[in-house]
């Protein structure tokens, strides 16, 4: 009976955590689990980033790195307009943005941490092409932030460690474990920072078409940005950014389905 009343209690426990621990995802709506303050996220992160760097080699391309910053610049303005329209501004309090080209010409992918770090790796240029794929592939990460993909991972990590001793450390006892946000980020999976779902990957490749949109680049790059990834992969191994992603045809599919929200948001420059 005793234990019978613990787990009774165990579990309602864990249901008001999950009923007061959640949040909007911007422009779609989706409700999310969040059991985690932006303020631990944004910590773990930046220790993450710092280590990562720390073991990188920044592209000496004056010219590449120029266009990074310049992309991710414009995006930043882009999220910032949006989020202060929706009267939002205090979602992105603690950012400290910043856009770096790391030189890793093997690496087709990129990364952005909560608190807005950013990386692109240079093996991913010849298949952005120009300053517009870049700005598609720089959307789309900076979307998982906006939407606190991070935040909802290390809650759905918490929740599948049965609540608990992940809860109490996470929430109670100084933040988010290293483990945890390490699980959530991939890191130590190699270079595929971004392990979403689907849902969450798709969810983003709608905010990120906003996104780049509304910083002045065609979303209509999405479309021939994507099946140049799709050619990358040769019909077998895919590249590392294409990891848990939807496939490609469903991905052209659902831009194409989006493309018209989007372009509602373009103005060109």
């Amino acid at each position: 009976m005793k234990q019978m009343n613990f787990l009774r209690n165990a579990l309602l426990s864990l249901a008001v955590l999950v009923t007061v621990g959640c949040s909007t995802v911007p422009i779609t709506g989706r409700r999310q689990v969040s059991l985690v303050s932006d303020q631990e996220v944004m910590q773990m992160s930046l220790q993450a980033y710092r280590e990562m760097m720390s073991q990188s080699k920044l592209s000496n391309n004056a010219q590449q790195t120029a266009m990074v910053k310049r992309v991710g610049q414009r995006i930043q303005q882009a999220v910032e307009t949006y989020m202060r329209q929706q009267g939002a501004s205090d979602q992105l309090a603690g950012y400290q943005w910043e856009f770096n080209l790391i030189d890793d010409p093997k690496q087709q992918n990129a990364f952005a941490m909560a608190g807005g770090k950013t990386a692109v790796y240079t093996g991913l240029l010849p298949i952005t092409q120009d300053e517009t794929g870049l700005a598609v592939v720089m959307g789309h990460e900076i979307a998982h932030v906006i939407a606190k993909h991070v935040n909802e991972r290390i809650s759905q990590q918490m929740l599948a460690e049965a609540g608990g001793g992940v809860i109490g450390a996470a929430t109670g006892q100084g933040g988010a474990t290293s483990q945890v946000v390490n699980v959530a980020y991939g890191i130590g999976a190699g270079v595929g920072m971004m392990k979403f779902g689907r849902t969450q990957e798709s969810e983003a490749d709608r905010l990120g078409l906003i996104f780049m949109a509304m910083a002045g680049y065609n979303p209509e790059a999405a479309l021939t940005f994507w099946k140049r990834m799709d050619a990358a992969s040769g019909g077998q191994s895919q590249p590392e950014i294409l990891s848990t992603h939807p496939s490609n045809q469903t991905r052209i599919a659902d831009i194409q389905k989006h493309l018209p929200e989007a372009k509602k948001y373009y103005s060109g420059r």
